[in-house]
């Protein structure tokens, strides 16, 4: 399973995963559910407690992976299949343009 924690404004918002059977999961942290209940990081996915799940990535989190030559450069660089999405995300959005940010948890990291 892969996993990133996905920041707001430099607060820990949650965590998005990649399951072992292809689902993507998005969980707003506890943390900020109490603290940040009108800081969404998208107008579709309102802070709760409930955690979003989808088939296919989320159109907010594949909108932050870069397009055209860019996503050429970062997919021969990094050697991630342009279809990689989940892979594209934790490799190129850690300092993306705006107030989201995704960071990648390594595997071996016990959270």
């Amino acid at each position: 399973m892969r996993r990133g924690r996905v920041y707001y404004k430099d607060n820990l918002a949650g965590i998005i995963s990649e399951t072992n059977e292809g689902e993507y999961v998005f969980q707003y942290e506890e943390k900020y559910v109490k603290e940040h209940q009108d800081d969404f990081i998208t107008f579709t996915m309102p802070v709760t407690h409930v955690p979003y799940t989808d088939k296919q990535l989320f159109p907010f989190f594949e909108g932050l992976i870069p397009e055209g030559w860019l996503l050429d450069i970062a997919s021969k660089n990094w050697k991630i299949n342009r279809s990689d999405r989940m892979g594209l995300l934790l490799a190129c959005c850690q300092n993306c343009i705006g107030a989201v940010s995704v960071e990648p948890i390594a595997e071996n990291d016990g959270e």
